[in-house]
């Protein structure tokens, strides 16, 4: 062996033994950076999420107050009790608007619903409140009363529910010439009456699901278009 030979293997196995220490040096730096690098994608994918759920949450947020003030139109559609009140000064205001005197109010009796109707309040648990109606006025008066009234809660042709009043069915109409005081002769006056029922949604199950009346800021609790289902009364209206 030559002296040149000795040299190109010590030579070698000098590469060699560097070539081994980088390998033992460098694997344990291997393992951590794929360490490393699985724990970067994993927080990226912890980003990506997290920045959708704010998204998500400022877009509820967003929509908030015509959430509440849809649940709150409802809510005064068909409310938890009774609300005769409320029914009262609705048919009221209605009817002073109309140049029409509201003369009375009296619950009770059938409701005349049709089978479809009744099977649908029975399933979604609504008790139903019939009552009936009178009022004294001309007769495009008391015909554009009658108008309003069906449309206190409105089912539109997009399928949203506007509401501004009670949600009423109403089973007849009845208009009867009213005679003069004096003479007996017809007076032009006409008594209207009406034989509607209303709705009452059990306490368990109140759309509010217990907020107050206190809205959040923005909402607006004098306007309101909001989505039925169409199991529910509230598509017995009159549509538009």
């Amino acid at each position: 062996m030559t002296g040149r030979d000795r040299i190109v293997i010590v030579v070698l196995a000098a590469l060699a033994v560097v070539a081994a220490a980088w390998l033992l040096m460098l694997a344990p730096e291997r393992e951590k950076a794929s360490k490393v690098g699985a724990e970067v994608s994993t927080a990226q994918a912890q980003l990506t999420t997290a920045e959708s759920e704010v998204n998500a949450a400022r877009s509820a947020e967003a929509g908030y107050p015509a959430a509440y003030t849809s649940l709150v139109s409802l809510g005064k559609a068909v409310p938890t009790g009774q609300e005769v009140p409320s029914l009262i000064l609705q048919l009221e205001q209605a009817s002073n608007r109309k140049q029409v005197e509201f003369s009375s109010i009296t619950s009770g009796g059938g409701t005349g619903s049709s089978s479809s109707a009744v099977a649908a309040v029975a399933a979604a648990g609504f008790t139903q409140m019939p009552f009936t109606f009178v009022f004294s006025g001309g007769f495009f008066d008391l015909y554009k009363l009658f108008q309003q009234v069906n449309r206190f809660t409105l089912r539109t042709s997009s399928g949203s529910v506007e509401v501004s009043g009670r949600l009423l069915t109403i089973q007849g109409v009845q208009l009867t010439p009213e005679a003069s005081s004096s003479s007996g002769t017809p007076s032009g006056q006409l008594t209207g009456t009406i034989t509607a029922t209303a709705y009452v949604l059990p306490a368990s199950q109140g759309v509010t699901g217990g907020a107050t009346a206190t809205s959040p800021t923005g909402a607006q609790t004098t306007s309101s278009s909001a989505s039925s289902s169409p199991a529910t009364p509230a598509v017995i209206g009159a549509a538009r």
